[in-house]
């Protein structure tokens, strides 16, 4: 499991970069996996969202921009610098300006029981040090019939997977190091890619972690997974 002190000194060096590293190694397709994000979320109605590993805050906006007015959102992320970057994006937004932005450690949420409707997470489970027990946080602010949404990197179609880990291993820390000046970093981001469990495997993390039902959607080639869970 990835070692937290670690994980906060590698985002620090990289936040200043790291929307631009997200765009240029996604090819901008990290957008349109946000947006799909974004409309299940809207469809559940929520009035009060957790967007958990917050980071940059690009996910915590895009809800913003996509429910309606009056809900709450918070964006939580235990790295400082990363939420310095998602506060300097909200400054001077009118849409915007409701999100509230906090530091908070995703395996000891200082957040009281049952505060929310929903919790989003994307691309942030796994840099947990334990899923499991970061899940069970996810689960305890959760209402009951509350919401989890899990946007992640998944295993790929078979036919898919040796191009994308090519990609993962030979492309993806050059272009990244370029753009970041830190190609270690992102050489450990794909590995932990790479290493993270496919859709049934993480679903049955979600049911074990207390979820009563979890349903999963693969995204492009089944390189990213939407799980939708229900408390």
């Amino acid at each position: 499991m990835p070692d937290p002190k670690a994980v906060n000194s590698m985002f620090a060096r990289i936040a200043g970069r790291y929307d631009l590293a997200n765009h240029l190694l996604s090819g901008g397709v990290d957008h349109w996996w946000r947006q799909r994000l974004v409309r299940v979320v809207h469809d559940a109605h929520p009035g009060a969202i957790l967007d958990l590993a917050t980071g940059s805050g690009d996910v915590a906006f895009a809800l913003a921009d996509g429910l309606p007015p009056e809900a709450r959102i918070t964006g939580m992320d235990f790295c400082q610098p990363m939420l310095d970057e998602a506060v300097k994006k909200r400054t001077g937004s009118t849409r915007w300006k409701g999100i509230e932005f906090r530091q908070g450690d995703g395996m000891a949420l200082p957040l009281p029981d049952q505060a929310f409707d929903a919790v989003t997470i994307s691309f942030g489970l796994r840099n947990m040090a334990d899923r499991h027990k970061s899940l069970g946080e996810m689960r305890r602010v959760l209402r009951p019939g509350g919401r989890l949404f899990v946007l992640e990197f998944s295993q790929p179609h078979f036919w898919f997977r040796p191009f994308y880990y090519a990609y993962l291993k030979l492309v993806l820390p050059i272009i990244a190091g370029v753009v970041t000046g830190d190609r270690t970093a992102y050489e450990y981001l794909g590995g932990s890619i790479e290493s993270f469990p496919g859709r049934e495997a993480m679903r049955s993390e979600i049911l074990r972690a207390g979820f009563k039902t979890v349903h999963a959607t693969p995204l492009t080639f089944g390189i990213v997974a939407l799980h939708e869970a229900v408390n």
